[in-house]
């Protein structure tokens, strides 16, 4: 470790707030009140605008953990949170360092992320101005925020800190702490206060035994496990209610983690490129249990040819916001709760009721094995992709010395060679979404992906942050090569603050997503999507990671077994290029597209 990291490492001894009224700096009462709410780890870019506080930083037990981009800085605290169910804690210099976080804070809001985004700002003398670094901080981030703390008296400093850490958990998301310059320095006399926790309830008492009625009385009832259940730490509670009801239990998009998939019950993700088996249940199902869901319009498109959802079923809907309620889907019955008490309060009064699905509880066992069954078969024998595109690219990569993997073998290999405890974050792209369907996990706080913001660069630098949340868990994040190269140069991170994490590269040398709508859409016209990329093991080697290119199918689950155990026993990080063809699956976006019409006769061949 380098002597800048050893002297950033927080204090063996543990971490005390100062208590009652008491003389200090303001900086002083800003690193109190983060000592108060358990902080111990930032992550950032130093800079002048709060140098004063991170001067005690390392006393207080903080450790600056520095990046090499804010925004992967931004995303390391969005990994962190989801890990921890602590605050995640990000800072950067006023200005530049301050908008280069604003698309991963957007990536955490719509992950519901308890990320506290901590914004200097220019001193209050200046602004205005147009002077160096100058920015008004606050619009940037007010579409992305739970709540805005504006610092407008340096006497307040503990207070709109605290009250910015405990939004960040009673609201469920980023919040925003930004603090003029000038105003770290001076002399006041204050209180840090203690942090309010909310103690959320199972919902009211009306909806809940609306809600029992209801599930009495269905036949085929399906449970959606979201990304509530997760924050709430609700499984084993969500597996009761399932049991209860002889439920399938689908997970809603992206939170593959949110149910174990070794339980008969699970039947794996909806949305795009999730399971058949899942969406073949989820049709069948007359009374829908939404537990911790928002209900997000793009976790429910078609897919696979199947318009999945149920039009007729009756959707009963918990989430923990009540605006949510409602808001994409038709509801039946609405409870504003804790996905873990809602499910808790559900199943007392379930036990003691006849319920119309126990006479069918066999036969729907049945229903879900063969289901299940018939989809791992379909992954077994989807070897390839299939449309004529795609077929053409298996040819074009045969003439190139058969050196290129079908990204769908490659996918099945990895999650067979998946170590135990695993932590995967997919970035977005062709590949990654794909990996959807083998993506599966036995505990929460496992998968990590930009949810629907659907930006670029997001695995390494949000898995990042996860490792250092769990040092003890395996960390695997993967990347399609363009969103690589927007986020690579974290490596340096992980390895100059011996931070180890894998990734597995997929080298196919195209932006795939889109291009996908170019073969689909406009006649294989590519503009802007080939990538001429250099050897991504190479550049991880040059950066001072440990570098596989795996181009055989026999050596992909061998290579990531070895790369995580580097990880894990040598404290190595490690990058897998794979070299993958260039089949592409279903367009990402076929509800926002259609085929192009032209009137000007200069486009007229452009159809």
């Amino acid at each position: 470790m380098n002597t800048s990291t050893a002297q950033q490492s927080p204090q063996k001894a543990t971490q005390q707030a100062v208590t009652g009224v008491q003389k200090m700096t303001p900086s002083e009462a800003f690193v109190e009140t983060m000592v108060s709410n358990g902080v111990t780890n930032i992550f950032g870019i130093m800079g002048s605008a709060f140098m004063d506080a991170m001067d005690i930083f390392a006393p207080a037990g903080i450790r600056l953990i520095p990046v090499v981009h804010e925004q992967g800085g931004a995303h390391m605290a969005d990994g962190y949170a989801r890990v921890s169910g602590r605050h995640g804690v990000v800072i950067g210099q006023n200005g530049p360092g301050i908008s280069n976080c604003v698309t991963a804070i957007a990536a955490a809001y719509w992950a519901h992320s308890p990320v506290v985004m901590i914004t200097p700002e220019t001193g209050t003398m200046g602004m205005g101005l147009g002077g160096f670094q100058e920015a008004n901080q606050l619009p940037m981030f007010q579409e992305f925020t739970k709540y805005q703390g504006h610092v407008n008296n340096p006497k307040r400093m503990a207070e709109y800190t605290a009250r910015c850490f405990d939004r960040a958990l009673s609201e469920i998301g980023p919040t925003q702490l930004n603090i003029p310059r000038d105003y770290f320095y001076g002399e006041i006399e204050t209180e840090i206060p203690k942090p309010q926790h909310l103690d959320r309830g199972a919902g009211g008492e009306k909806s809940l035994n609306e809600a029992a009625e209801l599930l009495a009385t269905a036949k085929f009832p399906v449970i959606l496990s979201g990304g509530g259940v997760v924050m709430a730490d609700a499984v084993e509670e969500c597996k009761a209610l399932a049991e209860r009801l002889g439920a399938p239990v689908v997970n809603s998009y992206l939170h593959n983690d949110s149910f174990p998939a070794s339980h008969p019950l699970w039947a794996g993700p909806l949305g795009y490129q999730g399971s058949k088996a899942a969406m073949k249940l989820i049709a069948q199902a007359d009374v829908v249990v939404a537990l911790g869901s928002r209900l997000g319009p793009f976790g429910t498109l078609p897919q696979h040819g199947m318009d999945y959802w149920p039009k007729e079923a009756k959707i009963i809907q918990i989430d923990a916001d009540n605006k949510m309620l409602g808001l994409v889907k038709k509801i039946s019955v609405g409870i504003c709760g804790d996905a873990k008490a809602a499910a808790v309060a559900l199943l007392q009064r379930l036990n003691d009721k006849k319920l119309a699905s126990d006479a069918t509880k066999e036969a729907r066992a049945k229903t879900i094995a063969d289901e299940k069954a018939a989809w791992e078969k379909e992954l077994d024998d989807w070897t390839h992709e299939k449309d004529a595109y795609s077929l053409d690219m298996i040819e074009e990569a045969k003439k190139e010395g058969g050196k290129y993997l079908h990204p769908r073998q490659v996918l099945r290999e990895l999650e067979k060679a998946m170590p135990e405890d695993v932590m995967v974050s997919t970035d977005i792209g062709n590949i990654n979404s794909v990996a959807n369907s083998y993506l599966r996990f036995e505990k929460p706080r496992s998968f990590f992906a930009p949810m629907s913001f659907g930006n670029c660069g997001y695995a390494l630098p949000t898995i990042i942050g996860a490792k250092v949340a769990a040092p003890d868990r395996p960390a695997i994040a993967y990347a399609g090569d363009g969103a690589w190269g927007m986020s690579m140069v974290e490596i340096m991170t992980c390895v100059r603050h011996d931070i180890p994490v894998t990734a597995v590269v997929f080298h196919n040398r195209q932006w795939g997503a889109e291009k996908k709508n170019q073969v689909d859409f406009y006649n294989r016209r590519f503009v802007a999507g080939e990538l001429d990329n250099q050897s991504f093991a190479a550049i991880a080697e040059a950066m001072g990671a440990t570098g596989f290119v795996v181009d055989k199918l026999e050596d992909v689950g061998p290579t990531l077994k070895k790369a995580v155990d580097m990880q894990m026993n040598e404290g190595k990080t490690c990058v897998i290029e794979i070299m993958c063809t260039r089949e592409l699956g279903d367009p990402f976006r076929r509800d926002a597209l259609s085929k192009p019409v032209r009137f000007l006769d200069k486009y007229k061949d452009y159809v």
